[in-house]
């Protein structure tokens, strides 16, 4: 939670925060705050920083949104289809609000970790836009970032009174039936009081069907200072309602770009924290800092879902038990023969007559609600001492301290089983994954719960030592250890049960970092770094990682056998400079690996799967950035070139892959797996990122912006072994996403001292894209109709599926005008 980290050299937007190529450090920790003294060094990493001036000029909806547009080494892929629900990476490691997936950034809001404790996740709609003073991305495993830093740590600092005073409020109208309402107010006394408060309104439609968002976000922040203390009172509150419908099949994708395969994918996130920040200077050489905090979050999903098993099955045609079960319940109008999928596009029967009977309507009904509950309560304190002074007759900056997180989480889960609409939602019937009610599954019977109670700890302490070997060349050495200690506690399978959560698990690691800065030049700049960091296992993970219990996230998790500790080892290296004028460039290298990595491995005998220990995964790249001012006009541009394969031998589910064992047999369209080798390209990564950005000041009172944001194609999720090529038949679609590039462009005119006219468009040429691809099995034709065997078989030899590629589509043109008035 306490973190120590050194000031960027550059920034990644032209009018971000520009530093001189002079050495400079920073503690940024749990109470972020500038360090003390002189300056001594700068930091062995392409640290890139923002304002707040440049999240508002950007146009950019919300923090990740702005992290796309403008940052080096960051992509996003819109797995969720909500625009507050984006998976962001960074050098392939990814920040994402989605249960499951392998997190591998770390994010903190003034000292505050971001990161959710059930699952690592991070809600970017929790961080309201508007309260945000500024943000620093640093790359790399630093471990004084605590757990979870594999490929980097994002800190985000908030407003105050002191620095904003003032009062505002704008008014936004735009696409998509689109309105917010936004407000600050900032002030302060002679008396050392300061205050500050900003709220946010925002509802919109979304482009896809049914697709709305409602989000309502409150910042306080209360601080007192005198001479020597600094104390920050501060309190977030979010009351947010997403829907996002998820990707999309291809065929259906071409036929209406805003349609969705089924609906409705809710998430109602509510979340209030507090936090206590505080320091003391106790002289011109020493500093004391600490916090403590509190945060509960509550958050509830609803999602209509195809039931998978069911598309191998007879839906259509109700059997004589079946016809008189509906009559006996007084059911009239459905078949008594003939019901197939040419005249029975959406069938029903069948599903409502084995819930009556409770038979085997897991298998029948081709829909499934599922529907989560999650409930965290965090609690934190954190405290940390910088002392600045000689050692040996050198400048030298020591951070050492101590941290306490511990965390209370409740996650259920439940299922219901129903049939699909023509419009895509489900409506559901008497049959749940409760294991009496659904019937059985090959001779199991269904159940799907989860109810876990989980206890979290974690104890750190950290130091930090810079040494000024010479005036331009700096040492930094640092590390961290971390204990964390996990308690699963199943509320349905008791300890000796075979299929229960219940577990302890403990892990506990010490992490390095060594960097090295040298100017040889005022104006030229050269580092290298050595870092480590790791992460424990999430609670999900091992709810899912006995070979002997399978399970299907999300809808499943079972015992959980210790897995190993993530281990990132990252080196970076770069030269950094300024030319003529105010133009900055920098040029570097990384590589990182992770040891002992999770993936959700395939289970050879039943094509379910669980978490697994995975050898090795790398990451490496080439990152290039020039940035700075050219009379009235600030540009930039920034280049990433980014090799993320694996390393080791797996075998993993591969149904949607044409290349799995099943096809290879001369069975395709079944379940199979597909054989990872070292080299492999990891999914969802691109090799190529290019962000260039510019703002003009036309007048004193009128200024332009853009920005461009390429991004090359990118393996689909499913084609790990990179080996997919479509048949038109069994197998459609490329198994990846195509490259795009996406223009942007906004405006500021200030009509009078206090009012402003803002505009922004998004996508200016409408261009079609997807941000990222999924191989998995089809329910529906070409038509939109669903279908059950499409493809034929028989029960001895199988009923093969098609399988297809599914694509997080992009938004198409968008656009907004607002206005802003500023009070006295």
């Amino acid at each position: 939670m306490i973190t120590l980290a050194l000031v960027a050299t550059f920034s990644p937007h032209a009018n971000a925060q520009q530093e001189k190529i002079l050495p400079a450090v920073q503690v940024v920790g749990s109470t972020p705050l500038p360090g003390i003294g002189q300056p001594l060094n700068e930091v062995a990493a392409p640290v890139q920083t923002a304002k707040s001036r440049d999240v508002e000029r950007s146009g950019a909806l919300d923090l990740g949104d702005f992290m796309n547009r403008t940052l080096g080494s960051v992509h996003v892929n819109e797995m969720q289809g909500n625009p507050f629900q984006m998976d962001v990476s960074y050098r392939g490691y990814t920040a994402s609000p989605l249960l499951g997936t392998p997190q591998g950034l770390s994010v903190y809001v003034d000292g505050v970790r971001m990161n959710q404790p059930f699952g690592d996740v991070v809600s970017w709609d929790l961080i309201p836009r508007a309260a945000i003073s500024s943000m620093t991305l640093m790359p790399g495993s630093n471990p004084l970032f605590g757990l979870n830093t594999l490929g980097g740590a994002l800190s985000v600092q908030t407003k105050d009174g002191r620095s904003n005073p003032g009062t505002s409020l704008q008014t936004t109208l735009g696409s998509n039936v689109r309105r917010a309402v936004e407000f600050e107010h900032g002030g302060f006394n002679d008396k050392g009081l300061d205050w500050y408060v900003t709220g946010n309104l925002f509802k919109e439609n979304g482009w896809r069907e049914d697709s709305p968002s409602d989000v309502r976000q409150l910042f306080t922040k209360l601080g007192w200072h005198d001479s020597a203390t600094d104390l920050k009172l501060s309190l977030s509150h979010a009351d947010n309602q997403l829907t996002g419908n998820g990707l999309q099949e291809q065929s259906l994708l071409a036929l209406d770009r805003a349609s969705v395969y089924t609906l409705p994918d809710q998430t109602n996130n509510r979340s209030t924290m507090l936090n206590l920040a505080g320091s003391h200077s106790v002289n011109d050489n020493l500093l004391l800092s600490g916090n403590v905090y509190y945060r509960d979050i509550k958050t509830s999903t609803y999602n209509g879902d195809i039931n998978d098993d069911a598309l191998d099955q007879s839906v259509y045609q109700p059997s004589a038990a079946d016809r008189a079960a509906l009559a006996a319940a007084g059911y009239s109008g459905y078949p008594v023969s003939g019901a197939n999928a040419s005249n029975t596009p959406f069938p029903s029967w069948r599903c409502i007559a084995q819930a009556l009977q409770n038979d085997e309507p897991a298998e029948k009904c081709n829909g499934l609600i599922n529907r989560g509950q999650n409930s965290q309560q965090n609690f934190g304190l954190s405290g940390q001492l910088t002392w600045l002074g000689d050692l040996a007759g050198k400048r030298n900056q020591l951070v050492t301290g101590a941290g306490y997180d511990a965390s209370r989480v409740r996650f259920a889960q439940s299922s219901q089983l129903g049939y699909l609409n023509p419009d895509r939602s489900i409506t559901g019937v008497s049959a749940f994954g409760d294991g009496v009610s659904g019937g059985n599954v090959d001779g199991e019977p269904y159940d799907t719960r989860v109810n876990l109670a989980g206890h979290i700890q974690t104890w750190s302490l950290f130091a930090s030592d810079t040494l000024s070997i010479q005036d331009n060349l700096h040492l930094t050495l640092s590390g961290r250890y971390n204990t964390t200690s996990i308690k699963n506690r199943d509320q349905i399978h008791g300890a000796s049960d075979s299929a229960s959560l219940t577990g302890d698990n403990r892990f506990s690691r010490l992490n390095p970092a060594i960097g090295l800065t040298y100017s040889p030049a005022k104006t030229l700049n050269t580092y290298f770094g050595y870092s480590e960091s790791s992460r424990a296992p999430t609670a999900i993970e091992l709810g899912c990682a006995n070979p002997d219990q399978p399970c299907k996230l999300p809808n499943a998790m079972a015992g959980d056998p210790p897995l190993k500790q993530v281990v990132t080892r990252t080196f970076e290296a770069g030269l950094r400079g300024r030319l003529a004028g105010n133009l900055r460039w920098n040029a570097g290298v990384f590589s990182a690996e992770n040891q002992n990595d999770i993936l959700f491995v395939a289970d050879n005998q039943t094509g379910y799967g669980y978490f697994k220990n995975f050898g090795k995964t790398r990451r490496r790249g080439l990152e290039l950035g020039l940035s700075g001012e050219l009379g009235k006009l600030n540009l930039g541009a920034q280049y990433t070139w980014l090799d993320a394969t694996y390393q080791s031998a797996e075998i993993i589910n591969g149904s949607g892959n044409s290349s799995n064992d099943a096809a290879i047999a001369g069975n395709p369209g079944l379940d199979g797996t597909i054989g990872i080798r070292p080299g492999d390209r990891i999914p969802l990564i691109p090799r190529q990122i290019l962000k260039l950005f510019a703002s003009y000041a036309v007048s004193p009172s009128f200024t332009l912006n853009g920005t461009v944001v390429a991004v090359s194609g990118s393996l689909a999720r499913g084609n790990e072994n990179n080996g997919h090529q479509p048949d038109g038949t069994y197998y459609l679609g490329p198994g990846r996403s195509a490259g795009y590039a996406i223009f942007n462009v906004g405006g500021n005119y200030r009509v009078t001292r206090r009012l402003q006219l803002l505009a922004q468009v998004n996508n200016v040429f409408d261009r079609q894209y997807s941000t990222a691809a999924q191989l998995g099995a089809t329910g529906f034709d070409a038509n939109g109709n669903f279908v059950a065997r499409p493809l034929g078989g028989s029960g001895a030899d199988g009923y093969p599926l098609r399988q297809s590629t599914f694509y997080a589509p992009g938004a198409p043109r968008q656009v907004w005008v607002g206005l802003r008035y500023v009070f006295d």
